[in-house]
């Protein structure tokens, strides 16, 4: 099956997420000389979208610091192999004013950037393709910015100007609710695709060098959106209609069409988009929501408490309905890869949002490896697992900005 040169030595893939591991016992030029080998052993790990800056804005997190209650901080991320990743910006569509979603945007990306400043060591703002080459070449985390959900926009071009100076470099047009210029997947009382105002949207985005997300977005605005825009659109955290008939993910029409437009598709680690029978076991975890109120109520004021009570019920849903094998998620990418072509699919793994709703053997970023290693049993190429992976991502991001040019 292969596997990857650390200096003259050839590791399998367990060895790979060892030799990750074992970072963690070394410090300072010894540990940076070893990150800088494995780095460049390793194929790009660049992860298209992570939920993990709404906790660190709900629950205080520390990057630094490793919990057993959460999915993404910097030792799992250095043990995963992770180069780069987008962080969500992310605000309720439904529950708060677009001008108030817009102020909720600026204050994460504010704690995001703060967060990344005190990590110098590990960290980086990353906002162009050669930023992700030069995380992976110096062993560092390029930490980039995409902000989820047109209504943070508040329907202002200049406020999108300002995200895209500040370092955002994809804009979802929609999230869970509608936009008066785009549909969502989930609701209907909305336009049912691009209004003309919503071109104007794209068509700035292709000027600036913003990529497009559809993630949430209906189906005809998915079209609409390739109609519109000369340059490459993402699915950050989607998967295939024809495996699961959830209504996020993408039909086999779609994933041709994005292949046509050069896109790519980050296939979501959310169990519920993976499994149909998975998702119809929900009900099952009424109970388990209903504790979730009480315990909001009772560590309210405590917010470290209240995030290891939550993940506590999140554990309590695992016994209650299971998980999904990793060969899941795996049936996904594959069948993507058939569809569209192995050069539009990615991952968008969605972590720190959806709890433990995700396949046996990835319930957190250090647990990459798993992905890895199950994608070369299945018969993908260390090549075809490049792209997937995350060289797939970087040549869109390439794309967008030699658009500028």
């Amino acid at each position: 099956m292969g596997g990857y040169m650390i200096g003259t030595v050839m590791l399998t893939r367990r060895e790979w997420g060892i030799a990750a591991a074992s970072l963690l016992g070394f410090s300072g030029a010894a540990r940076r000389a070893r990150a800088h080998q494995i780095a460049a052993a390793a194929p790009l790990y660049f992860d298209m979208h992570i939920d993990t800056p709404s906790r660190m804005v709900a629950e205080g997190l520390s990057l630094a610091e490793s919990h057993w209650y959460t999915c993404v901080d910097i030792p799992k991320m250095k043990q995963g192999g992770l180069n780069a990743g987008f962080f969500a910006v992310f605000a309720p569509a439904r529950s708060v004013t677009p001008v108030e979603a817009v102020k909720q945007a600026l204050k994460i990306i504010d704690v995001i950037v703060e967060e990344v400043n005190r990590h110098p060591g590990d960290l980086f703002l990353a906002t162009t393709s050669a930023d992700v080459l030069r995380a992976k070449r110096e062993g560092k985390i390029g930490i980039l910015l995409g902000v989820e959900g047109g209504h943070m926009i508040d329907s202002s071009i200049e406020v999108l100007r300002q995200f895209y100076r500040l370092g955002v470099r994809y804009l979802g047009l929609t999230h869970s609710g509608n936009t008066p210029w785009v549909g969502a997947a989930e609701y209907s009382d909305g336009p049912k695709g691009l209004t003309s105002f919503g071109r104007e949207v794209v068509r700035e985005m292709n000027r600036l060098g913003m990529m497009i997300d559809m993630s949430h977005a209906s189906d005809l605005a998915f079209y609409d959106a390739i109609d519109a825009s000369t340059a490459p659109i993402l699915n950050t955290h989607a998967a295939c209609r024809s495996l699961a008939n959830h209504p996020r993910n993408l039909t086999d029409d779609m994933l041709k069409a994005l292949a046509r437009n050069g896109g790519v598709l980050g296939v979501a680690y959310y169990a519920g988009m993976l499994d149909d029978g998975y998702r119809a076991r929900f009900p099952e975890l009424a109970e388990i929501g209903r504790r979730r109120g009480e315990v909001r109520k009772q560590f309210g004021s405590d917010r470290k408490r209240l995030a290891e009570e939550m993940w506590k019920l999140n554990l309590a849903e695992v016994e209650t309905i299971g998980q999904p094998p990793l060969s899941r998620l795996v049936d996904h990418i594959e069948h993507a890869a058939k569809v569209a072509g192995v050069d539009h699919v990615g991952v968008g793994s969605d972590f720190d949002s959806i709890g433990l709703k995700l396949p046996q053997g990835l319930e957190d970023i250090g647990k990459t490896p798993n992905l890895v290693g199950a994608l070369r049993k299945r018969g993908f190429s260390v090549e075809d697992v490049g792209k997937i992976m995350g060289g797939n991502m970087l040549r869109v991001m390439q794309t967008a900005e030699h658009k500028l040019r």
